[in-house]
């Protein structure tokens, strides 16, 4: 039997929901209920095409030039997306995670990240799912096991459906947020914001998504009274839907609509909205950027709740 491509999988189940999390990247594959697939995901014989479903660490996004400054020290990082020329989503995508807990309904896996070309830090991370009665929770989390401080981001890639075999066009959504990140044509911010008022990117009140392109960081997001931002994908009808939601480490979201996906076919079939503790091109900007002291731990927690 050949083993599939993201490694080994990781079964959860609760009720009637079941999510699947791969060794490859500590990603999140499935994740469903008896109404069906919450996430577009992928099939044990498929990689994750589009960074679907994967952990964006040490850093969301992309790194401009895919180089850096950082305590009086420059660093150069490889060059993970051509197009744009920038290092994109981190490092630890292509690296297997190994299981230290798990039972019917929670697991979790942990890396030892050496130092790298780019990012000469070495880092303790940690990645725990668990699906309970209000659905999927992750905690993720980065103890800085260098003798130096590092810069670090965390961010994740799922992909929110609603149907099968429909586009997100006319799902209701929903983004607390005030204001969008400007930026220039290769996703990198130029340090303005933009407010949503009188724009087309204005969803504090639930509208369909429509033909709207979206590859677009939100900012200034609504927390509720236990510091908790939801952004909600819903039917047309309010019958049925699915929330993100993130804790108050998460300062921004980058919502995508799949339209440059090189699998045409999956454009626009699912909606990526994306936890990011900081701005794309945090390590240059430093906006929302962690530095994690020597020995220092940061923690992020954000989940998915059907509804």
């Amino acid at each position: 039997m050949i083993a599939p491509p993201t490694g080994q999988q990781f079964p959860l189940a609760h009720g009637a929901q079941r999510a699947v999390v791969v060794e490859l990247g500590a990603g999140l594959r499935e994740y469903h209920t008896d109404r069906g697939a919450i996430v577009d995901g992928f099939s044990p014989e498929q990689n994750p095409d589009g960074s679907r479903g994967q952990l964006l660490v040490p850093w969301p996004n992309r790194i401009a030039g895919a180089a850096y400054r950082f305590a009086g020290a420059e660093f150069r990082l490889p060059v993970t997306e051509t197009r744009t020329a920038s290092a994109i989503h981190g490092l630890t995508r292509a690296m297997p995670w190994r299981l230290t807990t798990s039972s019917a309904a929670t697991v979790t896996l942990t890396l030892e990240m050496p130092p790298q070309d780019g990012y000469p830090f070495r880092l303790d991370l940690g990645a725990r799912y668990s699906l309970a009665g209000d659905g999927l929770t992750v905690q993720v989390s980065a103890t800085n096991r260098s003798d130096r401080a590092c810069p670090f981001g965390a961010g994740a890639h799922p992909y929110l459906r609603l149907t099968t075999d429909g586009l997100i066009d006319d799902a209701l959504l929903h983004i607390p947020a005030d204001a969008t990140l400007v930026t220039d044509d290769r996703g990198i911010p130029t340090g303005a914001e933009r407010q949503v008022d009188r724009t087309g990117f204005d969803f504090r009140s639930p509208r369909p998504v429509g033909s709207l392109v979206l590859d677009t960081a939100f900012t200034r997001l609504h927390a509720d009274d236990h510091g908790i931002t939801r952004i909600a994908l819903t039917a047309p009808d309010g019958g049925h839907g699915v929330v993100v939601w993130m804790d108050m480490s998460h300062r921004y979201a980058m919502i995508y609509s799949g339209d440059t996906l090189a699998d045409v076919d999956r454009r626009r079939r699912g909606l990526a909205i994306e936890p990011m503790t900081c701005a794309p091109d945090a390590f240059n900007s430093g906006a929302g950027l962690i530095v994690l002291q020597p020995g220092e731990t940061h923690r992020s927690t954000w989940g998915i709740t059907p509804l």
